[in-house]
């Protein structure tokens, strides 16, 4: 890769989804704001090698794309009959300024239309807004990338034949498409997070941009528990970033983190906006048990201090409220941390044999580090490398794989496995 690829590739992931908003609310579709930034994209690969990256990349993409737009309605001979309509929307703009002025987050709800099906919306807006691949993408749904590429066309298309603005939702349609938001918002966090593929580990970028996206969302919605919830969530699980990764990009697991390098400001932004939520007085929902539970890591001085109890009951009220496996597989994990491997392996086999998480390296990940704790060390090396295979993240698959060279050392040294090996638990989910 050139160095303007990777210069045009870096303004894409930062810039991309405030391009292709600015385009869609000029032309007011959102499948031809794409393509036309994306034309952009292929005149700076072309331009920049010569006259150099431009001083605002992201400015001079819009520009490009605008007036690529302008011209292909001048040769559809629509450029009258288009200016009237932008300034018909001027005027109306001006009269009565609508709720919030984020292009971005306009894009967003535009992807949440009720007219698309949960996968659809979540599979554009991450394309869109979070400027993900369709190779990350499929990683993430777990799907073929002809799937994912079929599902992003058939969703801008039928964005298209519905005639969907790209505007604010009606108020009495605000709860379900501010639902359908925050799970979009939270999906393009853990990817920064936890990076599906590629060889880094925590994309600061993304996850970011997912909490500049909730914040904007908790100042529009402050009425909203679930949003101040959703923030408290993603500002506990930032709080880690500087710890997460050694000097040299690989993980550095949730028992092994220096907390000294916990970012405490964040923790303390954290419990407020938890504490704003739970002031509402309408009860914890799906955002707010996952929150606390984030908050049970953020305030334990040291690893051994985890309230691993509290985390257990936390996960159970979860389990009732959502049917999602991964739940099911943390809750797995906080029990053995609480009550031993022993007593969570059973919950593990059960996730096995009803074939939950098919092609996901999760559930052989922490099978394998329970096996492990138990000194079945034959059977771990099985799922610890059966989830290395799965993984798509390059740093996650080197923790895995240095897991399983460990305990085959150990067993060929007759002494078992080194305490390392053996590990603390979250080689595959890692707490929070």
């Amino acid at each position: 890769m050139s160095d303007t690829q990777r210069a045009v590739e870096a303004v894409w992931r930062i810039e991309g989804a405030r391009v292709v908003a600015a385009l869609a609310r000029m032309v007011g579709d959102l499948g031809q704001a794409e393509d036309l930034a994306q034309e952009a994209v292929a005149d700076a690969l072309a331009q920049w090698p010569e006259s150099g990256i431009p001083r605002n990349a992201g400015a001079w993409l819009t520009t490009v794309a605008k007036r690529k737009a302008i011209d292909g309605w001048r040769r559809r001979g629509r450029l009258d009959e288009r200016y009237r309509a932008i300034a018909r929307e001027w005027e109306q703009q001006t009269e009565e300024p609508e709720p919030f002025d984020d292009d971005v987050l306009r894009l967003m709800f535009t992807a949440c239309h009720p007219v698309l099906g949960r996968e659809a919306q979540v599979a554009l807006t991450l394309r869109v807004v979070g400027g993900l691949t369709t190779e990350e993408l499929a990683r993430m749904f777990l799907v073929p990338v002809s799937t994912i590429q079929q599902r992003i066309t058939r969703a801008k298309k039928t964005l298209a034949a519905a005639k969907v603005p790209f505007a604010v939702p009606d108020p009495n349609d605000w709860a379900d498409r501010l639902d359908r938001v925050l799970s979009v918002v939270y999906l393009i966090f853990t990817e920064g997070y936890a990076a599906t593929s590629g060889d880094r580990w925590v994309r600061v970028d993304l996850a970011n941009e997912a909490l500049r996206l909730g914040r904007v969302l908790a100042g529009l919605t402050p009425r909203e528990p679930e949003v101040h919830a959703l923030v408290a969530l993603m500002e506990f699980q930032a709080s880690r970033f500087a710890a997460r990764a050694a000097a040299d990009g690989s993980p550095i697991m949730l028992p092994d983190q220096n907390r000294a390098r916990w970012n405490r400001a964040q923790i303390t932004r954290g419990n407020e906006a938890l504490a704003r939520a739970d002031a509402l007085h309408r009860g914890r929902g799906n955002y707010a048990l996952q929150a606390a539970i984030a908050q049970c890591h953020a305030v334990a001085p040291e690893f051994g201090d985890t309230d691993w109890d509290r985390i257990v009951l936390l996960y159970e009220a979860l389990g009732h409220l959502t049917a999602n496996p991964v739940v099911k597989l943390n809750h797995a994990v906080a029990v053995s941390m609480a009550s031993g491997p022993a007593a969570a392996l059973p919950l593990v086999d059960a996730l096995v044999t009803a074939d939950a998480l098919p092609r996901s390296y999760l559930l052989p990940s922490v099978r394998g580090e329970l096996l492990a704790r138990l000194g079945r060390d034959e059977e771990a090396v099985s799922e610890l490398t059966t989830a290395a295979a799965l993984v798509g993240n390059t740093r996650q698959r080197g923790v895995l794989l240095t897991k399983v060279e460990e305990l085959r050392r150990g067993s060929a040294s007759g002494g078992g496995a080194t305490g390392k090996a053996r590990g603390k638990g979250g080689s595959g989910v890692e707490g929070g």
